[in-house]
């Protein structure tokens, strides 16, 4: 049984006897024969070719890379290597052997020489464990068993799930919170002053949303908006943003300190990647010169302008949701029904959400291809600083994918439009949106759950269904041949191996970035978590939820519908914590501007401190946002509008009122408008500060390092020196 263990497994087509393509799979199978590889041939519709290396390669690792620790006891005993160990080396040999016509097995997969090279999912003890008490839906509450995972997957795969555990049980916390602000917020649905003034205000006419035909509308209106809008807009959102900031900050310092106890049981706190990249070089090849470290100012210069170029495409697909949304409101409120000229903004909003969604999706594809062809041209010197270069770039992508329009909507919407008689348009034709009397942070509220639901249902349900699919079809395109072999029709008594290495090659396909696939998802839902959390409490709360399916979900994915994907060693979450950090500074820079900017917090606290009725004398009694909708509202004269527009049917008064902080004489600012914006630029430069110098502190509070694995390497010192002398 242990002779018929096999390190890997190559598969090709059956090419035409002395085809090109057949001699350079016999060269590269030669290669293999002459390191002592082990090769075994199955012939079925495709060609199988078993990989299976000598002793000697792995006792060279083991004493090359021994624990200095452990030659102290028995320089020459030599453990059993552990079976992710044993599939990494032969990867790494497999990857790196070179034909003699300079070609690598990379090359040769290009050319169609060879279709697949995977590790095989064996019948272990661990994996059955990992089948039935970890990738089952029925285990979602129950804790990972992350030694498993590692003795089965790797280092690198265990700690995905273990900073993937980790990040859902605080986000646990952060979830009970933003679910008690928004019920606070249900609480005072009825009861905020500024919606009673917006529901009783039916003598306040207001200035129409479009040039052609849409008629003047009374505030009143749209008292349930305003209802909703002061739901979400309340003090609490205040104290949650500066909540989210700290627990952003404390999430990742536990997650250190969590790190550094998983890496230091498995005895590689301090393992050194380039020392094991340069031992498996001359494992593979003795004679081989290490690779020098480059770098060139030209190439960087010329990857830096390409990068800039797609941000540029990125926010430029940005403006076309803009567009569509300007001329998506101007066509809702010319529509025949009743209904969709109404709510024109809202569904206007909803639409341009769906179709954010969609560029998301398409420009995802194109963003990895982008990215992969700039780290080509950059040519990283090893797989880990590839890999690097490639999550810099990918992120700052699917960043700019994912929240141009989000940034577009908190900070410019409402406010780059103009007023009445002097309107900014799109093409001279189109007038960019308003805002709505109660503000902006509902457009916001609405464009974030709709994206946060779409990418957790649509996008979760696709990356389960296709690949469990492609498995059912392929077990029952296998039906047959089992069928013909159990009547007798084949002589020859069927290979136990061509079962297992078919059932396999059935499985869905992985790659080297197919964790990283994984990361990317979990790191821009953290994105959407902390950086506009002010205007969505909810978000954590459905992240939450939708994690506690995504752990299930990749175990499931890994275990019984991909093939085994190839085990990596790893002390870290690599880049991706630098990645998780710079998130956590935009979260406090993003919250902070959603609350100076995109909120009515400021302008009512300025409100109730400046002009409101509780600064006049025996104002007792009175609720201090009293009039705060009369006050934040200017005046417009009809006769006014631009000749070519055509309103609806005028008022019976000369004015109608529009949200701004502008004289009726010569529309221009207010000293309100200028109190306001000093308020906005002082609270901002406040919260944030204040919020960095409590990242900070919870930074230095919270140890990196737990004090007993600093104990636990003295420890092993003071032993170590003990035994020598």
């Amino acid at each position: 049984q242990a002779e018929e263990k096999w390190d890997f497994v190559l598969v090709s087509d059956i090419h035409e006897a002395g085809s090109k393509k057949e001699t350079k799979r016999k060269k590269f199978l030669d290669e293999l024969s002459k390191k002592g590889f082990t090769i075994k041939k199955i012939e079925d519709k495709k060609l199988f070719y078993g990989v299976r290396a000598p002793k000697q390669i792995f006792q060279k690792y083991q004493w090359l890379l021994r624990n200095p620790d452990s030659k102290l006891q028995n320089p020459d005993a030599h453990r059993d290597i552990p079976v992710t160990t044993r599939i990494r080396i032969v990867n790494f040999i497999l990857q790196n052997t070179v034909t003699s016509d300079l070609e690598k097995l990379h090359d040769l997969r290009k050319k169609r020489v060879f279709e697949a090279a995977f590790p095989l999912h064996e019948k272990e003890e661990v994996r059955e464990f990992l089948k039935e008490r970890w990738a089952r839906w029925r285990d979602i509450f129950s804790q990972q068993p992350i030694e498993k995972i590692r003795c089965y997957f790797g280092e690198k795969v265990a700690l995905y799930f273990a900073w993937l555990g980790w990040y859902t049980y605080l986000l646990g916390f952060a979830a009970v919170i933003g679910l008690l602000v928004f019920v606070a917020g249900i609480t005072v649905f009825n009861s905020s002053q500024v919606s009673k003034e917006i529901c009783e205000a039916t003598n306040t006419i207001m200035c129409p949303l479009c040039d052609q035909k849409c008629p003047f509308w009374l505030l009143s209106d749209t008292c349930t908006y305003a209802k909703v809008t002061h739901m979400i807009d309340n003090e609490g959102t205040v104290l949650f943003a500066m909540c989210m900031a700290i627990w952003a900050t404390v999430f990742l310092e536990l997650w250190k300190r969590q790190r550094a106890t998983v890496v230091t049981d498995w005895d590689l706190y301090r393992w050194d990647e380039e020392e094991e990249e340069l031992a498996m070089e001359l494992i593979n090849n003795l004679q081989h010169e290490p690779q020098q470290y480059q770098h060139s100012y030209f190439r960087s210069t010329i990857i830096l302008l390409l990068v800039l170029v797609m941000i540029a495409v990125l926010i430029g697909i940005a403006h076309g949701l803009v567009i569509y949304r300007v001329v998506a409101t101007a066509l809702f409120t010319q529509s025949d029904l009743e209904f969709l000229r109404e709510q024109a903004n809202t569904m206007a909003v909803m639409t341009g959400a769906v179709l954010h969604y969609i560029t998301i999706v398409i420009m995802t594809k194109v963003n990895r291809r982008v990215a992969l062809y700039l780290c080509e041209l950059e040519k990283p010197r090893t797989f880990s600083q590839h890999e690097n270069s490639f999550t810099i770039k990918i992120f700052t992508f699917q960043f700019f994918t994912n929240f141009s329009s989000l940034i577009y909507i908190a900070f410019f919407l409402g406010r780059i439009n103009g007023h009445p008689g002097n309107y900014v348009r799109i093409a001279g034709r189109w007038r960019l949106e308003e805002c709505h009397p109660s503000g902006c942070i509902t457009d916001l509220f609405i464009q974030m759950a709709i994206i946060m639901l779409l990418k957790q249902t649509i996008s979760n349900v696709m990356e389960y269904l296709i690949p469990w699919i492609s498995h059912k079809l392929h077990k029952k395109w296998q039906r047959p041949k089992k069928r013909r072999v159990m009547l007798g029709e084949e002589e020859e008594a069927e290979d136990p191996c061509k079962r297992q290495w078919l059932s396999n090659y059935q499985l869905s396909e992985v790659n080297a970035f197919s964790l990283f696939d994984e990361f990317l998802e979990m790191v821009i839902q953290y994105s959407f978590t902390t950086i506009f959390v002010a205007a969505f409490p909810l978000a954590p709360l459905l992240a939450f939820c939708n994690n506690l399916f995504e752990i299930r979900l990749d175990a499931i994915k890994m275990m019984r519908l991909r093939r085994r994907i190839v085990p990596r060693k790893a002390n870290d979450i690599g880049i991706w914590l630098q990645v998780l950090e710079a998130i956590g500074i935009l979260a406090v820079i993003g919250n902070g501007l959603v609350i100076a900017i995109t909120s009515d917090f400021i302008p009512m606290q300025v409100y109730k401190y400046t002009y409101s009725p509780c600064m006049m004398e025996n104002s007792t009694g009175v609720d201090c946002s009293t009039g705060y909708i009369n006050h934040s509202l200017s005046v417009f004269r009809i006769q006014d509008f631009e000749p070519h527009t055509k309103p609806g049917l005028a008022p019976t008064g000369l004015c109608c009122r529009y949200r701004d902080y502008r004289n009726a004489d010569d529309y221009s600012y207010t000293v309100q408008f200028w109190h306001i914006f000093a308020a906005r630029l002082a609270f901002l430069i406040l919260f944030e500060h204040v919020a960095l110098c409590v990242k900070l502190i919870a930074a230095w509070y919270v140890p990196d390092v737990p004090q007993s694995v600093k104990n636990k390497f003295r420890v092993r010192k003071h032993n170590n020196l003990r035994k020598e002398l």
